[in-house]
């Protein structure tokens, strides 16, 4: 092949390629495509962890949409893409089109021949006694004062008269084709696009390991005239900073800022609801430059903007509050509590305090938890061997009516020998239910799922302490003798023989030891594989009444061991109200045989630390976008509402006078125009009245 034909082709080819990305049908496409994508951006929600879209979808459509990148469209490496190419369609329709729009918005058209006047729908004919300058001076002052722009040309003695009104309707496609390349512009450098381009090209590498800011490799660290980001940074009370962190995926890079920024004070406000109202901070900002320094207050919808650099508030957390903790075996073996203390966000080996294996990791403190308890699960009749832990729900989930600040809470989460990991959320102090109070203590399997709450009664003291006791006894084998043994001696008549008194203490003992071998569930399968089908029902009756009773023995052995004055005298409403404590304690009892963790966490002491979370933007992009989204509105205004009209008036002589006939056009030829022209052309027809009009 010759080097000129190399050449046509090559030219040939360029021009089919721009005539396809430059054709409506592909900025079309363009367009639909990224509709349906903005679609799925808006339906699932985005950048949330992986974990929470497998809980969601499984594993297999969790995988796949993460594939497309479908848990952050808006970022995608095909998103960015389809953008990219409709700003070059975009382009290259106007680099097109647009010369001629200008060119023929500006053109009077007065080449028009005068043959072509009965080709016009709208048209008119008349005449007058002038001569035809001066007909067409006349045409010029009337049509001027209708708004129209007029252009005379002379051809001969013959005048033509060039109209036209509404040129500026082409510039409003211009308008709104140069809006949208604005704006994808403003859009695309506002993005992750430039953050990406210097990971693709620049040699950064985003840092995936848990590590200080100060030991993060230059490669992890982007410049401070970085054009673009959005980061964002968590600062502690009493803490200063001028780093914050770009997220890359998994990884994170590290953006310097031009100041430092120092968190004084945060203060946050609740709704009756335990919502919060406003949270703002108060911020000390450090040019390191030119070492000046002011004090001013970021609040939600007030931004702090300084040298390039819009701060956010954004979120509020905890800033490393310690907390003192209580640990307690759920077997109930151990006969005094453990005690760890640390910071929230650290993890702790439970083995040198429990004797165990696994850790704990304190995940959140909130001093603060407003919660509505009316009507939050009203005591319900239980089949025996029910799991009773359920019944709270969230500890308040219906939204009637009563709010009220229940008191500190603390999240943690342990993680067992096998790396297995299991949240927890325990209330600091007891929460009045049906009438009761009681301490909550939630756990779920992951954050996906809700918290089931255990319900533990509150004693005399409003605390814990009896039931723990109660629960130290009832790991004890010598205190359930001693606890059956009472049972039968208050059960049995004075002439009861000691045959009849043996048998029922061996039958509450055995009760006793079944139920702390596993709760009710354990009752129920011993009656199960020990009770004919038929009497089942009658049995579980019996072995009720003979484990309340038994326990309430055992309760009093307890109160022993812990040096408490016995329960004796009691008045019919405080033998009721000890009652109902003890039915509680035997549910969570029973409860915590299915409790999923060897101990449970109890607050203890706390010393609360606010941190602010600030979002941080560099966004020179947003004036191109308000720019573009000006000319847009501009563009469809002119588009829809200017309508372009031509009008020419050919004049010639005619006798003493002059002959002239009116033709007169429009792209958009509805109501409005037709009667914008029968007004023109009554007048018209003054003008030249000599000769009937059509």
């Amino acid at each position: 092949m010759s080097q000129p034909e190399s050449r046509t082709r090559t030219a040939t080819t360029w021009q089919d390629f721009s005539e396809l990305v430059g054709s409506m049908r592909f900025a079309i496409s363009l367009l639909v495509i990224i509709c349906v994508a903005s679609v799925a951006g808006t339906v699932l929600q985005q950048n949330r962890p992986l974990n929470t879209y497998i809980d969601q979808f499984g594993p297999f459509w969790a995988e796949f949409f993460e594939r497309l990148s479908l848990f952050n469209v808006y970022n995608a490496w095909w998103f960015l893409l389809i953008m990219a190419f409709l700003v070059i369609s975009t382009s290259l329709c106007v680099m097109r089109n647009a010369p001629s729009m200008l060119r023929d918005s500006l053109s009077f058209r007065d080449k028009v021949r005068e043959g072509s006047w009965r080709s016009f729908p709208q048209r008119a004919e008349g005449g007058a006694e002038l001569p035809p300058e001066a007909a067409a001076e006349r045409t010029t002052q009337w049509l001027r004062r209708r708004g129209f722009a007029v252009r005379v040309r002379a051809n001969g003695e013959s005048r033509l008269v060039a109209a036209k009104a509404g040129a500026g309707n082409r510039l409003g496609y211009i308008f709104a084709h140069v809006a949208i390349v604005v704006i994808c512009v403003g859009g695309l450098f506002d993005s992750e696009l430039p953050i990406r381009l210097q990971v693709w090209l620049g040699g950064k590498a985003p840092v995936f390991d848990n590590m200080r800011i100060a030991d993060v490799p230059p490669s992890g660290r982007l410049s401070m005239n970085n054009p673009s980001y959005r980061a964002s940074a968590l600062v502690p009370e009493g803490v200063q900073t001028r780093h914050a962190v770009v997220m890359v995926g998994d990884g994170a890079l590290v953006q310097p800022l031009p100041f430092s920024l120092r968190l004084n004070d945060f203060v946050v406000d609740y709704y009756s609801t335990g919502m919060p109202s406003d949270f703002a901070s108060h911020v000390t900002v450090f040019d390191d430059d030119t070492g000046e320094s002011f004090d001013t207050v970021i609040r939600v919808n007030e931004p702090l903007a300084y040298r390039g650099v819009t701060v956010y508030q954004a979120s509020f957390d905890d800033g490393g509050s310690r907390v003192r903790v209580l640990g307690h075996a759920v077997d109930g073996t151990l006969a005094e509590p453990f005690e760890l203390e640390g910071r929230v966000g650290d993890e702790l080996n439970l083995a040198a305090a429990a004797g165990g294996e696994g850790s704990v990791m304190f995940t959140a403190l909130r001093p603060i938890n407003v919660e509505n308890l009316a009507d939050a699960g009203a005591a319900q009749p239980r089949a025996l061997g029910e799991h009773v832990a359920a019944v709270s729900g969230s500890a308040a989930r219906d939204l009637s009516a009563r709010f009220q600040n229940v008191g500190p809470s603390l999240e943690y989460q342990l993680t067992d020998s096998a790396g297995q990991s299991t949240q927890f959320h325990n209330y600091m102090l007891p929460v009045e239910l049906d009438g009761s109070r009681v301490y909550l203590l939630g756990a779920r399997n992951s954050p996906a799922d809700v918290y089931h709450y255990l319900r533990i009664p509150a004693d005399a003291q409003d605390g814990m302490g009896e039931f723990l006791a109660l629960q130290h006894a009832l790991a004890d084998p010598l205190a359930r003798r001693e606890a059956a043994t009472r049972f039968a001696d208050v059960s049995l008549p004075v002439d009861a023989g000691p045959g009849a008194s043996q048998a029922v203490a061996d039958s509450a003992q055995r009760a006793l030891d079944v139920f702390a071998d596993g709760g009710l569930r354990s009752v129920t399968r011993f009656l199960e594989d020990n009770v004919p089908a038929a009497e089942q029902p009658r049995a579980a009756e019996v072995v009720v009444r003979l484990l309340t009773g038994a326990m309430s023995m055992l309760r009093e052995v307890a109160r022993e061991q812990a040096d408490l004055p016995p329960l004796r005298d009691l008045d019919n409403d405080a033998l009721v109200r000890e009652e109902i404590w003890t039915r509680q304690a035997l549910a969570a009892l029973s409860d915590l045989s299915l409790y999923p963790a060897p101990v449970f966490l109890t607050l203890a002491d706390f010393d609360h630390v606010e941190a602010s979370v600030f979002q941080l933007s560099r966004t020179p992009g947003k004036m191109a976008v308000y720019l573009g989204c000006v000319l847009l509105v501009l563009g469809v205004f002119a588009m829809f509402y200017v309508r372009e009209r031509r009008l020419w008036v050919w004049i010639r002589p005619e006798g003493q006078g002059s002959h002239a006939l009116l033709a007169m056009t429009s792209q958009r030829r509805n109501l409005d125009f037709h009667r914008e022209f029968d007004r023109l052309r009554r007048e018209f027809g003054r003008l030249f009245p000599n000769k009937d009009t059509e």
